[in-house]
């Protein structure tokens, strides 16, 4: 029987808490109900509060932008870490001359793809003229035409043997109640699998993100590992992620994982939380 702690408390005892966005502060509707009250109480008792979001479609100031639109009007871009970031990090150092092709929109492209090289679109990709094609990034779930630039895909990454990038890990996303979509993580997967080859992931579950936040968060004080909680609501990547990074970790059950399927979750999964908790409001 899951033991379900309340979160208040809970997170006073930590100097600094990490917040997956999806799930957590909002969810398919908007923002979660009293989830800027939660945030805010945790500044005024001194707790530092970090947004770690597989979203790579937005940069940080975008990001904010889309918090402030739902009412969540207290957040800095310097708060939100996304895995969009580690991925457009990573271009502008390893990747140095060529085009870079994505899967995604126009918007993604353009905030990641900022490397001072040019990028093209799947979709504008003539298969017979790829020589200048120097790596692939997986950015989005939209902006391209599932039936023909999913194959057009796979035939590219056949014929070029470069460095493929998934500028967010997450497989599936919520979009109601009952309902997920298919993010860009899980068709990066399903090329992978086809291919039989590894791609280069960022985001949560991976260690780069957490290890970002925790240098960003040192900039304003001096924080340990033993003083920061990881809350989320997937086990796969907010959880295995902060299990790895060595932080504490708090499952939330307002979002992926529902509070039927947890203890089952964690059983089959053998992702440990140290802590479960309802959501953020209590």
């Amino acid at each position: 029987m899951l033991k379900i702690q309340s979160f208040l408390p809970l997170a006073l005892k930590y100097k600094a808490v990490f917040l997956d966005s999806y799930g957590v502060i909002k969810n398919y509707k908007g923002l979660i109900e009293g989830a800027q009250q939660t945030i805010t109480f945790l500044r005024k008792n001194n707790v530092a509060v970090r947004i770690l979001t597989n979203d790579a479609s937005r940069s940080q100031e975008q990001q904010v932008e889309s918090f402030h639109r739902l009412g969540f009007t207290n957040i800095e871009a310097h708060e939100v870490i996304t895995s969009g970031m580690m991925a457009k990090q990573f271009l502008q150092h390893k990747i140095l001359s060529g085009k870079i092709a994505y899967l995604g929109t126009e918007n993604s492209a353009h905030y990641i793809l900022q490397s001072g090289l040019e990028h093209i679109s799947v979709n504008d990709i003539n298969l017979n003229e790829i020589e200048d094609i120097t790596a692939f990034v997986f950015l989005d779930d939209e902006g391209f035409d599932w039936n023909v630039d999913i194959n057009k895909t796979v035939n590219l990454l056949r014929r070029k043997n470069i460095p493929v990038i998934v500028a967010n890990s997450d497989k599936l996303y919520p979009v109601s109640k009952n309902n997920v979509a298919v993010a860009t993580g899980g068709l990066a997967k399903l090329v992978e699998s086809m291919l039989n080859k590894k791609f280069i992931h960022f985001g949560k579950p991976d260690s780069q993100m957490f290890m970002y936040a925790f240098d960003e968060l040192n900039k304003f004080g001096t924080f340990s590992k033993n003083e920061i909680l990881m809350v989320g609501d997937n086990l796969n990547t907010d959880i295995l992620g902060g299990n790895k990074f060595g932080v504490n970790t708090t499952l939330v059950l307002s979002g992926n994982t529902s509070a039927e399927e947890a203890e089952y979750q964690i059983h089959a999964s053998g992702i440990i939380p140290d802590f479960v908790c309802q959501s953020i409001l209590q």
